[in-house]
């Protein structure tokens, strides 16, 4: 399967004209994904405002490979670029924890800053480890703005 993908890859990313140095592919198989990280010299392109370039690649290639496995579909692939994703998602973490023992310390809700479904869900589940049982989570607003607020339970 991670010779599939990682084929899939160089086939989409060939198909726009862009150089690959490496694509490392880890499976993290607690939660059946595979982590496909491309090291690319076109890595900003590749990566653009945001990550929204990173973000439509993802989608594609997400649904070349569930086509391709249509009788698989119980795994999951995120797409980074020379580990961007995985710096956004360790400085998600880094503010969560930063809320949480403001939480403990003054008793008050907090707030995080409004963030993409997929950074939430990471919030979610890094604040439903045993050492934050002590604290509750939950998404509120709407669209871009929805955000996780963090309290006392």
């Amino acid at each position: 399967m991670e010779n599939d993908i990682k084929d899939i890859v160089i086939d989409l990313l060939k198909a726009m004209n862009l150089q690959v140095s490496n694509i490392d592919i880890t499976l993290d198989e607690d939660n059946k994904t595979y982590r496909v990280n491309i090291q690319s010299d076109d890595s900003s392109l590749l990566i653009g405002k945001h990550g929204e370039n990173m973000q439509a690649l993802q989608t594609i290639a997400k649904l070349i490979v569930y086509k391709k496995f249509e009788d698989k579909k119980d795994f999951s692939i995120i797409l980074d670029i020379d580990d961007y994703r995985k710096r956004q998602e360790e400085s998600v973490i880094e503010i969560a924890n930063r809320k949480a023992a403001q939480v403990r310390q003054t008793g008050k809700t907090q707030s995080l800053p409004p963030m993409s479904p997929y950074f939430r869900r990471i919030v979610h589940m890094h604040l439903m480890q045993p050492e934050f049982e002590d604290l509750a989570t939950e998404s509120l607003g709407n669209g871009a703005f929805r955000q996780v607020t963090i309290k006392l339970k």
